[in-house]
């Protein structure tokens, strides 16, 4: 089994959007003999873009998972998207997943959500290769992008091989091959079968002086982690590739080096490379370290561990939901033990059982029912009643939580009404199966009107909800505009005292507490509730209920009903009587002492800023600062990138809706734009008043 699970390798395909991430995906399937014809992101025939609104948009919205072989190993990959307003697929992705693939297009080199991605493999250690796309495009320009990746991501780029020109096929210098610097062999891919065969051969004479120089440098590289190479390199003996890439190996699967490779996916050239880094260099579920977890029963013990070993007690992580009407499809990636169909495992969050009545293998689109999975394994599971995504499945009688997910909070909403009363009640279903799927989207119903504010990550985002809506599920419902999700601060720091001094049915009821609150010095924390406390009279079971009522209120929002952050609320102490400080006394204080501090403290209403990345030919760049200056934005940066200039800057959202159209109108269609959320900061003074009024 030690044997198997050496060969399986649990990857992600990431990247900005239209770096190229899907196209390489259909062609490893396509190599692979996964399919028999190569499916195109612009005809809507890939595999993995399955959704109707994939197929339609030309990207990825949904993280797909696919298992097939290339040479010994077994690929689980998951091709995720790459627009920023789907990056909680990725996010869970990478949570669950052993290495990386990284798509960079030659041409664009390191954009926004190049950098978000990366920060999320950081953030979970995924080690990674990188694949520098669309060499075939004009401006490509791989050393550039190799510059950019160590200089923009903080990584330590190795370049395991190089290209044969760059550019389209019109022009001489074409990109028409790459060459391999362990091997120091030059590969030519055939166009006619679509890259699937490729011939082996040595350097052509152009390029074997800079083969040469790049040989050098890549030895250079690798005798930094190994002192036997070093040794060998100073005494000029002959070094085999399997330590080349033995060395490199070990530096990737420890995070201090991302092997380079390149090539042109749309044209089969240099996919099958990648797919062999993957086996070279990637880790198995063997290489990585075990996963850590709590005993649920006994919280403040020594973490726990399980390794990948099919023998110990089973325990795994559901990290994608998808929902439907017939059955939710759980998706688990299994660290440890066995998991076999028919079995009861438990839920610890929950503290219940759950039965496991059928376990499958995910093709995409597509399933194969199996009978067991073992560690280091992805599969789904179909029947689960109280699992959410982020939940632990573990065996009974061994009990462990795993950490759980954790997403980024919504920045946008629209209000939805139903028209009747009968399509009120589908839409309820509806919603609350489009939240069991979807973490980062929200749905908040107001009783008294009807009216369902959704909250999600980006415009597109909102309408793709909406469209599902719509069509997918039949729901006739009125749309509003999206709007701006606001959060509130405060001013300055206060100390004030919540009395509660009542009569109820005849029982009196008294507490007092003291109360301060101040605002934090770092943007976008969650409210921190201390206490700082050593009156004895302030009684253990007082303290409970006081924190507990206090983070109740905070998660009811400020003045304006907008969620706070950047706020510490600390307990002082607060005044008692045995006999009348009963827990609706305390609830009470504390809920006078809340509402005077944010009175006190002062109200900050705070906006989210975005990142706002624009690829532009030079002669709009002047225009478009003048139209980003007019949105309140400030252009942090500009930059050339081959042809096209790179704008940088941070803008309110609530400036940005319907921006692409903008943008394209000012550039007659030749500019393009990605943005994400960066932060919140205090939005002006006229904001804050039109919501005073």
């Amino acid at each position: 089994m030690s044997s198997e699970l050496k060969l399986l390798r649990n990857i992600g395909v990431i990247a900005h959007i239209d770096a190229g991430k899907t196209t390489v995906t259909e062609k490893m399937l396509y190599y692979s003999n996964f399919v028999h014809k190569v499916g195109m992101v612009d005809n809507g025939t890939t595999v993995t873009d399955s959704d109707p609104e994939e197929r339609e948009r030309g990207i990825t919205i949904k993280a797909a998972c696919v298992t097939f072989n290339w040479n010994q190993c077994v690929f689980n990959l998951v091709d995720t998207p790459g627009h920023v307003d789907f990056t909680a697929e990725v996010e869970r992705s990478l949570r669950v997943l052993d290495g990386g693939i990284v798509v960079f297009s030659a041409r664009e080199g390191v954009e926004a959500q190049s950098e978000t991605v990366w920060r999320q493999a950081n953030k979970y250690h995924v080690p990674r290769i990188a694949f520098i796309n669309k060499m075939d495009r004009e401006g490509a320009d791989f050393y550039r992008t190799v510059q950019e990746i160590q200089k923009r991501l903080g990584a330590h780029p190795i370049i395991v091989s190089i290209p044969v020109g760059s550019g389209p096929p019109h022009i001489p210098e074409a990109f028409r091959g790459t060459i391999d610097l362990i091997s120091m062999k030059q590969l030519t891919f055939d166009k006619e079968t679509k890259g699937q065969t490729f011939s082996v051969s040595e350097i052509e004479e152009g390029m074997k002086k800079e083969a040469e120089m790049y040989r050098d440098k890549l030895l250079d590289d690798l005798s930094m982690f190994s002192d036997d190479l070093t040794e060998l390199l100073l005494s000029d003996e002959e070094i085999s590739e399997e330590m080349l890439r033995g060395v490199l190996r070990e530096a990737t699967i420890s995070d201090m080096a991302v092997p380079i490779l390149c090539g042109s996916a749309l044209d089969g050239i240099g996919v099958q490379p990648v797919m062999d880094a993957v086996c070279y260099y990637l880790p198995s579920p063997l290489d990585v370290p075990a996963v850590q977890g709590q005993d649920p029963t006994r919280p403040d013990d020594p973490e726990l561990s399980r390794s990948a070993d099919p023998d110990e007690p089973f325990c795994g992580l559901v990290f994608k939901i998808e929902a439907n009407n017939h059955g939710d499809l759980n998706y688990l990636r299994v660290y440890s033990g066995t998991l076999k169909a028919n079995s009861r495992v438990l839920n610890p969050r929950e503290n219940k059982k759950e039965n496991v009545p059928q376990l499958w293998r995910i093709q995409a689109d597509h399933r194969e029912q199996i009978q067991t999975v073992s560690a280091g394994d992805i599969c789904g599971i179909v029947g689960l009643r109280y699992t959410v995504t982020g939940d632990t499945l573990c065996d009974v009688k061994y009990p462990i939580l795993l950490e759980t997910i954790t997403f980024p909070e919504t920045v946008v909403s629209m209000a939805i009404e139903p028209e009747s009363a009968d399509e009120h009640k589908k839409l309820k279903s509806v919603l609350e199966m489009m939240k069991r799927q979807d973490p980062t989207f929200r749905a908040i119903v107001n009783e008294e009107t009807g009216q369902t504010l959704i909250c999600g990550m980006g415009e597109l985002h909102l309408e793709i909800i909406k469209h599902r809506l719509l069509r997918e599920h039949k729901v006739k419902v009125r749309v509003h505009n999206p709007r701006v999700s606001y959060r509130e601060s405060v001013q300055n720091s206060t100390e004030v005292r919540g009395i509660c001094q009542k009569t109820l049915n005849g029982t009196r009821h008294y507490a007092e507490i003291a109360l301060r609150i101040e605002p934090l010095d770092e943007d976008n924390q969650a409210v921190e509730i201390v206490y700082d406390c050593n009156d004895e009279a302030f009684k253990s079971d007082y303290k409970n209920i006081v924190l507990e009522s206090l983070r109740e209120e905070s998660q009811g929002g400020g003045q304006l009903g907008y969620p706070l952050i950047s706020v510490r609320m600390t307990v002082l102490g607060g005044a008692f009587n045995d006999l009348e400080t009963t827990e609706p006394a305390l609830r009470m204080a504390v809920s006078d002492a809340y509402r005077k501090a944010l009175e006190t403290g002062g109200i900050v209403l705070l906006e989210p800023i975005m990142r706002l990345e624009i690829s532009s030919p030079d002669e709009y760049v002047g225009d478009l600062v003048s139209d980003l200056h007019q949105r309140r934005g400030i252009v942090t940066q500009t930059q050339s990138r081959g042809k096209l200039t790179v704008i940088e800057s941070e803008t309110p959202l609530s400036n940005l809706f319907g921006y692409s159209s903008a943008m394209l109108s000012l550039t007659k269609g030749r500019a393009s734009s990605s943005m994400e959320p960066l932060k919140y900061r205090p939005a002006p003074p006229e904001i804050l008043k039109s919501f005073m009024l």
